[in-house]
């Protein structure tokens, strides 16, 4: 077995410390500008590819000597096992329902491995203790708190917008911010955004009650405003319900359950202060009460016809009844989209090839529920990889379980804001198709590897 010296480990350990914290400060603050045009697709290679290159190097130098130790974790073989799913989808997809261009098949693919890079790299610094879990939650705040201001910017200074929903915008084009639009900050869109907040603020409510010191908790304070107002202004509805329920759920986790009213009354407080996002809740009301009362004029049975009594005798007589106004048409633009046009043909997909499905990028650029496009894409067996990515997982966390017992404060955060966090992400795939969004996927997996090495390592000292 090769063995590298201690100095040569020190410099690899040191570079996995920083190239980490570098991930998470460059994946969410730099925004979407194409560094190398690919020819033939809208796809362009940015700086965080580089950036995930490099941390991919550094961790493959760094387990080089155990590499067959590493990878007998359970989750890790779980990855593969999907991304191998995967590769089959690719080439049933090239070869027997020639439903993908082969350039663009492939680039989809190894896109998805891309995304679980920084996690494997995550894990073995948690694990192995090359950095302080602290290190990494203070630029998690300072990440957090860049976003704020350039979100603050973005509202009221006009400040640059650059989001990737469309060939023309991919190119790094410039927007500005206008009345009644949503806030991306640096993010690609609205979504993206919201979902990172998703992901981020339930540990930051967490630390809000785990840590004691006054001035500690005030930074978290001011931090959890910070996100809280860059979720009600990127007025997405579904991740506004999947924060307060993550929110809950970690509460729960760390035994503070009688501050959850508390959390609730202050978001709804936010809410109220959102005109936009206030006024897409109202739509969903309006749209449902509206097809509600379209339902009941179109299947109400009218008769035409009224009777005369004359000598009690009932006759009819015929009346002629003018035309009825047509009812208004209710529909809410987005969900319209995803029943009438997305999930259809992320449904066609599938049923095309139900256990492989259609290929990565056949059905285009969006379906906004991540589980029929990966029904579609990679079909059953594809989705059924994908979820024992997370069976795993949870084996895993529950074997550590619960948190408050043996991990410090900083650890109790990640795990628990990490772990209440996962069923708000859960629901928010249902309307995004948030594992495909590169900057929310990069820091989900990050943010995962962080955690499973926490809880490894746990798990290590608990048997030694």
């Amino acid at each position: 077995m090769i063995k590298y010296s201690k100095k040569f480990s020190g410099i690899l350990n040191t570079l996995a410390k920083y190239t980490l914290a570098a991930l998470l400060i460059v994946i969410p603050l730099y925004p979407k500008f194409p560094l190398i045009s690919i020819s033939g697709t809208f796809v362009s290679i940015r700086m965080e590819d580089i950036l995930i290159l490099l941390s991919g190097i550094v961790f493959l130098l760094l387990v080089f000597p155990q590499i067959k130790t590493f990878f007998k974790n359970k989750v890790f073989r779980a990855i593969t096992l999907f991304i191998l799913v995967g590769l089959i989808s690719l080439l049933s997809a090239i070869f027997i329902t020639k439903t993908i261009s082969i350039h663009l098949g492939v680039l989809h693919w190894l896109r998805r491995i891309e995304y679980f890079i920084p996690m494997f790299l995550a894990f073995y610094v948690a694990k192995n203790k090359v950095a302080s879990m602290g290190f990494y939650l203070k630029i998690l705040l300072i990440v957090l708190f860049a976003t704020f201001i350039y979100g603050m910017g973005q509202r009221y200074l006009s400040w640059p917008i650059v989001i990737t929903q469309n060939e023309e915008y991919s190119k790094g084009i410039a927007l500005r911010w206008i009345s009644g639009s949503h806030i991306n900050s640096t993010f690609a869109g609205h979504y993206d955004l919201a979902s990172f907040l998703v992901l981020i603020l339930p540990a930051i409510i967490a630390s809000l009650f785990v840590f004691k010191a006054i001035k500690v908790k005030l930074i978290f304070l001011i931090s959890f405003f910070s996100g809280l107002w860059l979720l009600v202004s990127s007025a997405s509805r579904i991740s506004l319900v999947s924060y307060l329920m993550a929110s809950t759920i970690t509460l729960m986790l760390i035994k503070k359950t009688k501050f959850v009213p508390v959390i609730v009354v202050v978001s709804i407080l936010f809410i109220s202060f959102s005109s936009n996002l206030l006024d897409r809740y109202q739509r969903i009301f309006e749209v449902s009460v509206g097809k509600v009362k379209n339902y009941l004029i179109n299947y109400t049975v009218s008769d035409t016809s009224v009777y005369a009594q004359e000598e009690n005798i009932l006759i009819p007589k015929k009346v002629f009844v003018s035309s009825p106004t047509p009812t208004p048409v209710f529909e809410d633009r987005s969900t319209n989209i995803r029943l009438n046009v997305e999930w259809p043909r992320a449904i066609r997909a599938f049923l095309k090839n139900p256990f492989l499905g259609t290929g990565y990028s056949s059905i285009t650029l969006a379906t906004d529920n991540d589980y029929l496009r990966m029904f579609g894409e990679v079909g059953m067996l594809g989705f059924v990889a994908f979820a024992l990515i997370f069976v795993r997982v949870t084996q895993a966390l529950v074997r550590v379980f619960p948190f408050t017992k043996s991990f410090k404060k900083t650890e109790i955060v990640l795990l628990a804001g990490f772990v209440g966090a996962l069923p708000g992400i859960f629901l928010n795939a249902v309307f995004i198709d948030i594992f495909e969004a590169s900057k929310f996927a990069i820091l989900f997996w990050l943010m995962l590897g962080i955690v499973l090495g926490v809880a490894d390592k746990k798990i290590y000292e608990q048997n030694n």
